[in-house]
């Protein structure tokens, strides 16, 4: 039971078995180590030298406050950075580089147009500089490799006023187009209002007289008409009582020249008639006074009208008298009364009244008549004038849409146009070159120290592993507790080893010319990894 125990107890760590395997496959370690760092470190020194040129371009803010002159173009600097680094990086515009400073080998080089310009592309970067916060673009830079540093330097300029320039002719340009298109969108709004300031005047000019606007004149203008008509009523009312009078009195002038009728009460027919007229105007009278103050035009005609037939009524009644008398005095003597030929004048004179108070007549009735339909013709457009505020909303409402929108238009084509000089006297955003263009006195690859590094580590790599797999394929027993294990039964006794001078001075020559070997590759990769550093 005690030995099933023993038989799953963890074997202890055995240290002198590592430092054997060290020992044993050390100079296989070194090789591999060697082989692996000379590989990448020999391959660093024939790689062809490339020069890098740089320069640093700072993104100058316009010099006018934006609160004075608004900018009509894209603000997004690195979307214009883009857009200008791919019209610079166009084939057209990289082929005419490569031709002016013959680049890549120049027309003796077997590489096509469309080749040269992929390589151009490959050995151009622009970096691009923020600020602290990381969230504007205040600078960018650009770098391009080439074999030869003035080269580097050359083209490096070149892609500089390349990007100075397009930045000015593009934001320019893009102001510029900005600026047509609001003026384009400005003739099209301002057609458009015209058209419909057009369709209000004729909509009015349709419509005169029945506008909204019009309706506080259209009602005085009504009430006036209306207080015409009342007086024209006045007056045809004391026309037609004028009427009744003068036949009155003609009709009184002819009874005078006709035997006297008595009424029933013994009295003349025509002062009995005379008094009927007295008291329906007294009537009248009595009933106007009840509404009306004595200063009423009406009250006033009544009274006189009156006072004439009161007139009247004593007249005819003296000269009942005095026919009474003269016509007795008459039939004495046979001698006609020659009153009679003025009475005769009289009944004209009220007979040519008569016809004039007819035409008076006729003339109220006319007036009466155009002043209705005048009423009527107000009264109809008082009735269209809800319709026509509808349409003339309508009409207004497109028309306040056309002016706001052109009168934007118009501030924006101003503000554009601003921008415009502000962009062609180059006050904007613009592109100031900060650092010129580098010339590069050490090659930027390669990098033989890191390819050196790379080796180094690529040789431990090589030799761990050629170590393991030489230990892990040998068969061979190294040591006495390998040997014990193989066999069935326990080691009763040992015979130690014999160890003569030969053996040791064997074993001793081994140590060194490992040690050796190991000093040789350190120095030897040291030594080739400052060259890499005083070259690179």
């Amino acid at each position: 039971m005690s030995e099933a125990l023993n038989d799953h107890n963890p074997e202890p760590f055995d240290g002198q078995r590592y430092i054997d395997l060290i020992r044993r496959r050390a100079p296989h370690f070194l090789m591999g180590l060697f082989f692996g760092w000379s590989v990448i470190w020999g391959i660093s020194w024939f790689l062809p030298e490339t020069y890098r040129s740089s320069t640093l371009i700072l993104v100058e803010q316009p010099t006018m406050p934006k609160d004075y002159v608004v900018s009509n173009i894209n603000e997004n600097l690195q979307d214009r950075i883009q857009n200008i680094s791919q019209q610079i990086l166009s084939r057209t515009r990289l082929l005419h580089i490569i031709d002016q400073l013959n680049l890549y080998g120049g027309s003796s080089s077997k590489l096509t147009p469309d080749e040269k310009a992929a390589r151009m592309r490959k050995d151009i970067e622009i970096e691009l500089v923020r600020d602290a916060r990381n969230l504007e673009i205040t600078a960018f830079k650009i770098y391009y490799s080439a074999r030869d540093p003035r080269v580097a330097q050359q083209v490096t300029s070149e892609l500089t006023n390349l990007f100075i320039n397009e930045n000015l002719e593009v934001r320019q340009q893009q102001s510029e187009d900005t600026t047509k298109f609001l003026e384009t969108q400005l003739e099209f709004a301002r057609r458009s209002l015209a058209a419909q300031d057009a369709k209000i005047r004729a909509f009015k000019g349709q419509h005169i007289g029945d506008l909204p606007t019009q309706q506080a004149s259209n009602l005085q203008i009504l009430s006036g008409l209306q207080s015409q008509l009342g007086g024209e009523q006045d007056a045809l009312n004391t026309a037609q009582q004028q009427r009744i009078y003068l036949e009155t009195l003609i009709s009184q002038y002819r009874s005078v020249q006709t035997p006297v009728k008595t009424s029933p009460e013994g009295m003349p027919a025509s002062l009995s008639t005379i008094d009927q007229q007295l008291s329906k105007l007294r009537s009248q009278l009595a009933a106007l006074s009840s509404q009306y103050t004595d200063q009423h035009p009406d009250i006033r005609s009544l009274k006189i009208e009156i006072s004439k037939t009161e007139k009247m009524r004593s007249e005819l009644a003296s000269e009942l008298k005095n026919k009474s008398s003269t016509s007795s005095q008459a039939d004495k003597t046979g001698v006609s009364d020659p009153s009679e030929v003025e009475k005769n004048a009289a009944v004209l004179q009220l007979q040519s009244q008569l016809q004039a108070n007819k035409a008076e007549l006729a003339n109220r009735q006319q007036s009466i008549a155009a002043l209705q339909a005048k009423i009527n013709d107000y009264q109809s457009r008082l009735n269209d004038e809800p319709v026509r505020e509808q349409q003339l909303a309508d009409l207004t409402r497109d028309y306040d849409q056309s002016k706001a929108n052109y009168d934007d238009l118009l501030k924006k084509e101003i503000d554009s146009k601003m921008a415009t000089s502000m962009e062609q006297m180059q006050k904007g955003e613009r592109f100031r070159m900060i650092d010129p263009p580098s010339l590069p006195m050490k090659p930027a690859s390669p990098d033989r120290l890191k390819l050196s590094g790379m080796g180094l580590g690529l040789g431990l790599v090589l030799g761990i592993a050629v170590a393991g797999g030489l230990e892990f394929i040998d068969d061979r027993l190294y040591s006495e507790k390998q040997l014990k294990d193989l066999l069935p039964m326990k080691v009763i006794s040992e015979i130690p080893e014999v160890v003569n001078a030969a053996d040791k001075l064997r074993h001793k020559r081994g140590e060194w010319l490992m040690w050796a070997m190991t000093v040789m590759t350190l120095v030897t990769i040291a030594v080739g990894s400052f060259l890499s550093y005083r070259h690179s």
